[in-house]
This record gives structure tokens, C-alpha cells and sequence, in this order.
């Protein structure tokens, strides 16, 4: 037994320190297969779990990439288990690792190149031509002018000073387009003002930066500048054989992959023969293989499906597997062990505020020279601070040309993540969602007695429904209302997005197109909103305050099991829309002709009987209020007449009212709809702990009424300004009643 217990302590001790770990590691050392499997399987697993979390966050999945680098390499799993570290990852095998990413390089380079879009850079070609410019020339001054006092620190004398300032001027002045592309679509600023003009700015940004690397790279391989001239001469005869000879045979390749053959076999491996001729004639001039791969993808025609289908079979090896296995090969290169200074750390905050300078301040005040508001130059010159992916392949290129020593491009790694980390949050604290609902949601405003309907659509099953019950409330007045269909599209992991979103106002159409087909059916003037949200409750009440939504109209659906029935999006959209809310239970609504309103005294009793006021007026629909009184309350039955007489206004006399006396109001509403004499088609309820209805998180199970309920149910929350907040319009009297009539915001 002593023998057992000590062999387990041992074995227990040395799980601790990760020996067995390593002997494990070291055994597959033996074979290079095995070895790179499990250094995939690590790498791409721990990419994909700190993505759960920094999408959570709103960050881009290229953080959780970045972090993973540096997380497996020698700043942490080096310094923690070094034993461990260099059995997963010998020396011997970064060479195998390399390859791969250099390919992964190649390809996502080719990809990045795909998504510039050539229209929009014409589009908005001379605001987003100053930002850029403003962009590339500041801090390339500054990198320069800061490289003549950091040479002797950071770089050694075989390195010449102009190739040292060449290379770090660079460096400070590259906006990674494919990394801002993901955050705007994260914001939903994808399609804005200020969105377009920083991802036209960043596209013209990512060819000249291409443009003056593949210079530097001629100039850092040459001994002199006089070397460098023909390397320049054979990237100008290069540049004038892809767009005279290659971009029309591009263009006829396009038309064939377009046409009912489709993408073929054959075709992607035309593709591939030329994107690998590409990049080998780039790197056989001197300027690097991913120029060629980028050029190429620049020239590939857009107009026609063969790019988003070409993109789309590329995109997912490319990005899932090998470019995280880029990001782990940087950051077993990063160590930040080398920063044991504090005239080190001192360093990457110059370098940090240097970038700040040139890169937000002057492409700020470029763009406000430009017109644009200050709110607005802002937020592009935080945008054009995102550096990202694209900064650690120009500092990959200057460490393995040793133009940048170790130490240099550690700092440089940790500006390029502190940098784009920070994006996302300080562009949402500089132009808010709110900004981004009423760009996204702008059109002509309606008549100012118009009823506005915001009909939130998530699942296909729930809009004949909301369009029957939308019908029924505008009546003969349906032409002059204002009706919209919001449907959010949830951010998408991938990063070729953008040629599929090139065509924003096509996009909204094709995603609600089921919708205004049965609208137009229905005679109902639908108006399409459709955007990327990463929040969708706080998107969905930001479209209803800047469209002056009277009621929100939301389509429920089965939650999961641990989940209360309004919870979730929904339970957020009751939160904080500044509107009425209507939640739909459909069970197969076919004709709205009855309908039974119960009420109990609660907070939204008055928003359910406006709306049975407005369905009475409108559409003669037969209403029936079930006024439920408990037996042990107090309250007066004149003053509850009162208040039905207030609300109902000169429909009461056509109003059938019943009184129930019921402990339970529920088993009221229940007990009526059993014993009516013709079904009702619809019972409007408003939201209220006394019919068991309120919004929470989380529940063990439904709440009854809906549960139990065998009719459609329509549970309302009225829209009260001393609760929810001062709305932004003339007046807070809700337009659901029929007499009122105020102006949308």
C-alpha cells in the first residue's frame, strides 16, 4: 500500500509539472505526422475557444488568432512549461509550420485582394483618397524620423538605416482592411457613411502600403539603392503583364464560372495555376510572394458569382486552418520576456503613441477637411488605427529578412494587437449604435398621422400572423402607414463577407423577400430594413426610436428548456424599446374577428385596450373585455368603468364587457375562452405578474397563460416615458389610439 501510494504521489507530481505531458509530446516527435496533428489540433482548438469569448466581447475572431500566438509561444506556455513547450513545439518542426503558413499567407493575401471592391473605391474615391494618403504619409515620416533614434537599440549594424526606417515607417502606416472589414460588419457600420468611407480609405491604404512594401523588400535585399532600380523595372513590367494580358483572360474566366457550367474542377485549378505563377513571379523579382497572391486577387473580376463562389470554397481551409497556424508561427517568435525594461516597455508606448498620432489624428482631421463631422472623423480615424493581421506579416517579412531584430518586433506585435483590440470598443463609445440605426434606417418620413409599424421578422413561420394582425389594425388607412419589416442578419465568422454584402440594397430585398411577397398579396406597403447585428434586442429598439415605431411587433417562438418563455432577444426588445411591444403567439391565426381583451388593473392594461379600440374602428373586429376582479381586492367598480370608458372612448357602446370574480385571472381568461359561445380568434393581454407575465431571463418553465392558452395571443407592454426614458418625438401619446395623431421622429 506504501509503494501504491507513493507511485501515485509521483505520478501525481509529475502531472503537475507536465513530465508526463511531455514524454507524451516527445514520443510523437518521432514521427512528423503525428507531431504537426497535434500542433494543429492545439492551435486550432484554442483559437476556436477564445473566439467564443471574443465574440462575445464584439471583437473580431483575428483577436482570439493574435492571442493564441502569443499565448502558445515563449511569453507564456515557454515561461510556464518550458519542457512542455518545446516537446509541442521543436525547433526541428517551425519549419513545417512555416511552410504552412506561408501557403495560408498566400491564399488569404489572394482572398483580402478578392474583397477590394474596385466600384466603391471609385464611389467614394476622393474623400477616402485624403484619409488615406493622410494615413500613409504622417506615420511613415514618423516611423522614419522615429528609426534614426531606435536603430541602435533595436537593430544591429548589418541592418542599413534606411531599410530599418524603411521597414518600420511601414509598419506604422498599414490599416488592415480585411480586420476593419470584420469589425464593421461586428458594428453593423458595414454599409454606413463612416463605415465606407474607412473601408475605401483602408482598401486605398492596403495598395499603396503593398505597393511601398514590395519597394521596401527590392530595397532591403539590394546593397545600394542603385540595385534596386531593376527589381522596380521588373514590378512595372509585371504590373502592366497582369492588367493588360492576365485582367481580360481573368475576365473571360469569370463569365465562364458564371455561367451554367458553374465553378468547375477545372476552373479553380486555372485559378490556382495562376495565383501560385503569380506570386512566384513576384518573389522571383524580390518584392515577396504575397504581393503577387494580393494583385491577383485585385484583378479577378467581381461583377458576376465567380468570386463570392471562388471565395467561398477557399475561405474556410484558408482561414480555419491555415492562418491560425501563422498567427501561433508569429507569436512562438514573440517574446515578450525580451521587454524586462522598463525602457523597453517605455519603447512600445512611444511606438503606441506615435501610431496614435499619425495614424488617428491625422486621418481624423483629413476627413474632417473632408466634410465630415467631427463625431464622424473620429470614429474613421479610429477605424484607420486597425493594424492588425496585416502589420504582423510586414514585421514576419522583416524579421526573416533580419531587418527588424527580436526585440522590435515583439513591441511591434503588441502595438498591432493593442491597437485592434481597442478598435471596436472606442468606435462604439465615439459614434454609438444609435448613430448606425438612423443612418441604416434613413428614408422619406410618412404623413404625420400615420401609424408606424415595426415588424421584427426572425422566423418565416410567424409573418403571415404579424401581416393578418398588421392588416386588421390599419384597415383603409394602410396606404398612408408606415410599415417596416426588420430582419437582423447575426455577425458572421467569415471574412470574405464582403464581395457576398457588395450589393447592400439587393441584400435587404433577398432576405425579407418572403415577407413582401405576401405583404403585396395583402396590399400592405412593406418598406425592407435588413443589417448585421451583433446586439439584436438593442438594434431592433434603436430602429424603433429613429423610425417613431408606435408598435413593435415581434413574432414569438418555443424557447429552450431553461429559458423563460420572454426572455432573450425578446425579453430585451420589452426592456429598452422606447415603443409599444406586441409579442404574437401564433396558433394558426387565420381571420381576425373576435377578439377577448382581459384586464386585472395591471401597468399595460391600457396599451392591449387601444389596441382593441384601433381593431374595432378599423376593421369591425368584435371585442370583448373580460374585466377580472379579485375577491379579496378593493378596488371600485365605478372607477374601473371609468377607466374603460376613458380608454374606449365613443367604442365603448359597441364593446361587449363581462366581469369575471377569480382569485386566479388566469384560469379567468381560460375558463372564458372554454366557455365562449363562438371561438375567439385573438386574446390581447398586457404583460403583467398578475397574468404570469413578465420578462426574465431564465425560468424552469413557460409561463401558463401561454403555455395553457389555446387561442393566439398577442401580450403587450405599453411604452411609458417615465420608465423607458423622454422618446424623440413632439409627443409620448401613442398613435395606436384612434384619435391621436403625432409626428414620427
Amino acid at each position: 500500500m506504501t509503494a501504491l501510494a507513493s507511485s501515485l504521489t509521483l505520478s501525481a507530481k509529475a502531472c503537475i509539472k507536465g513530465d508526463m505531458l511531455t514524454q507524451l509530446l516527445q514520443s510523437l516527435g518521432h514521427s512528423p505526422l503525428l507531431l504537426f496533428l497535434a500542433q494543429a489540433v492545439v492551435i486550432i482548438g484554442l483559437a476556436r475557444g477564445l473566439g467564443l469569448l471574443v465574440r462575445y466581447i464584439g471583437l473580431p475572431m483575428v483577436i482570439s488568432e493574435i492571442l493564441t500566438g502569443i499565448l502558445l509561444g515563449p511569453s507564456l506556455l515557454g515561461w510556464l512549461l518550458p519542457s512542455v513547450s518545446s516537446a509541442l513545439f521543436p525547433k526541428s518542426s517551425l519549419g513545417l509550420i512555416q511552410l504552412f503558413a506561408q501557403t495560408g499567407l498566400v491564399l488569404f493575401m489572394f482572398l483580402v485582394g478578392l474583397e477590394l471592391d474596385t466600384k466603391m473605391v471609385k464611389r467614394h474615391g476622393r474623400m477616402s483618397l485624403w484619409v488615406s494618403l493622410a494615413g500613409i504619409v504622417v506615420p511613415f515620416a514618423i516611423g522614419g524620423a522615429a528609426a534614426s533614434m531606435l536603430y541602435e537599440k533595436l537593430s544591429s549594424p548589418d541592418v542599413r538605416p534606411l531599410s530599418f526606417a524603411l521597414f518600420l515607417g511601414t509598419a506604422l502606416s498599414i490599416t488592415a482592411f480585411p480586420v476593419l472589414a470584420r469589425i464593421l460588419s461586428a458594428t453593423g457600420m458595414l454599409h454606413s457613411k463612416v463605415g465606407t468611407v474607412a473601408l475605401t480609405s483602408a482598401a486605398i491604404n492596403d495598395v499603396l502600403a503593398w505597393c511601398l512594401l514590395a519597394f521596401v523588400v527590392a530595397t532591403a535585399k539590394s546593397h545600394s539603392l542603385a540595385q534596386s532600380v531593376l527589381p522596380t523595372l521588373l514590378t512595372i513590367l509585371y504590373v502592366a503583364v497582369m492588367w493588360f494580358v492576365v485582367r481580360p483572360f481573368l475576365r473571360r474566366l469569370g463569365q465562364r464560372g458564371s455561367s451554367r457550367e458553374g465553378l468547375s474542377q477545372n476552373l479553380v485549378a486555372v485559378v490556382f495555376l495562376l495565383l501560385f505563377l503569380s506570386s512566384f513571379a513576384t518573389e522571383l523579382i524580390g518584392i515577396h510572394a504575397l504581393f503577387g497572391a494580393f494583385v491577383f486577387g485585385v484583378l479577378l473580376p467581381k461583377e458576376s458569382s465567380f468570386a463570392t463562389a471562388l471565395a467561398d470554397r477557399l475561405e474556410d481551409f484558408a482561414v480555419v486552418f491555415l492562418l491560425p497556424l501563422f498567427f501561433a508561427y508569429s507569436g512562438l517568435r514573440t517574446q515578450v520576456g525580451l521587454l524586462n525594461q522598463a525602457s523597453m516597455w517605455g519603447l512600445f508606448a512611444t511606438l503606441l503613441s506615435l501610431l496614435l498620432i499619425g495614424k488617428f489624428g491625422t486621418c481624423s482631421l483629413a476627413a474632417r477637411a473632408s466634410g465630415m463631422s467631427w463625431r464622424e472623423s473620429a470614429a474613421v480615424g479610429v477605424m484607420m488605427n486597425t493594424q492588425g493581421l496585416m502589420e504582423l506579416v510586414v514585421l514576419n517579412i522583416g524579421l526573416d529578412m533580419g531587418v527588424i531584430s527580436p526585440t522590435m518586433f515583439t513591441i511591434m506585435v503588441l502595438v498591432a494587437l493593442v491597437s485592434t483590440v481597442s478598435t471596436a470598443p472606442l468606435l462604439r463609445l465615439i459614434y454609438p449604435d444609435r448613430f448606425v440605426a438612423a443612418e441604416s434606417t434613413k428614408d422619406p418620413q410618412g404623413p404625420l398621422d400615420a401609424l408606424c409599424l415595426l415588424l421584427c421578422v426572425s422566423y418565416p413561420a410567424t409573418v403571415p400572423g404579424m401581416l393578418k394582425l398588421t392588416r386588421a389594425l390599419l384597415g383603409q388607412g394602410a396606404q398612408r402607414s408606415r410599415i417596416y419589416a426588420l430582419k437582423l442578419q447575426r455577425v458572421t465568422e467569415r471574412s470574405s463577407f464582403y464581395v457576398a454584402d457588395a450589393q447592400a440594397p439587393q441584400s435587404e430585398a433577398d432576405a425579407l423577400r418572403p415577407i413582401i411577397k405576401l405583404a403585396e398579396e395583402s396590399q400592405l406597403p412593406v418598406r425592407p430594413i435588413s443589417f448585421v447585428s451583433h446586439h439584436l434586442a438593442r438594434d431592433i429598439a434603436n430602429v424603433s426610436e429613429v423610425k417613431g415605431a408606435d408598435l413593435v411587433l415581434l413574432g414569438w417562438h418555443r424557447p429552450l428548456v431553461s429559458r423563460a418563455a420572454l426572455s432573450g432577444t425578446v425579453g430585451g426588445v420589452l426592456e429598452e424599446a422606447r415603443a409599444d411591444v406586441g409579442v404574437l403567439v401564433d396558433r394558426g391565426l387565420e381571420a381576425l374577428q373576435r377578439v377577448l381583451v382581459p384586464i386585472h388593473g395591471t401597468a399595460h392594461d391600457q396599451v392591449a385596450l387601444r389596441v382593441a379600440r384601433r381593431l374595432l374602428e378599423q376593421s369591425g373586429v368584435a371585442v370583448t373585455v373580460l374585466r377580472v376582479v379579485d375577491p379579496a381586492g378593493s378596488a371600485s367598480p365605478a372607477s374601473a368603468e371609468a377607466t374603460l370608458h376613458a380608454a374606449l372612448a365613443d367604442t365603448y357602446s359597441r364593446v361587449t364587457v363581462d366581469v369575471a370574480t377569480a382569485s386566479e385571472p388566469t384560469e379567468a381568461v381560460l375558463s372564458a375562452l372554454r366557455q365562449a359561445t363562438h371561438p375567439y380568434d385573438l386574446v390581447l393581454v398586457g404583460i403583467g405578474r398578475e397574468w404570469g407575465l413578465e420578462a426574465r431571463q431564465f425560468g424552469i418553465q413557460q409561463e401558463y397563460l401561454i403555455r395553457a392558452c389555446p387561442t393566439s395571443l398577442l401580450i403587450l407592454r405599453g411604452y411609458d416615458p417615465s420608465v423607458h426614458g423622454a422618446k424623440a418625438t413632439p409627443s409620448t401619446q401613442s398613435a395606436l389610439s384612434a384619435g391621436s395623431q403625432r409626428s414620427p421622429s
